[in-house]
């Protein structure tokens, strides 16, 4: 891991370094300050990229 690491604070909507909240109310670890900031926008992103990609799609599968 890099030698500073930053967190996304869901409890209290923050940026954190290392000595923050406890890890289960965290995202990340990230790389930079800036990718924590969008923690929630790359989870949607990720969510929503997951609904849609075929291989994960649960609702066409065969019997």
């Amino acid at each position: 891991m890099a030698d500073q690491e930053w967190w996304y604070c869901i409890k209290h909507s923050r940026v954190e370094g290392r000595d923050g909240c406890p890890n289960k109310d965290r995202l990340g670890p990230y790389a930079t300050e800036a990718e924590a900031a969008r923690a929630l926008e790359t989870a949607h992103e990720k969510s929503e990229a997951w609904d849609h990609d075929p291989k994960w799609n649960d609702d066409e599968l065969e019997d």
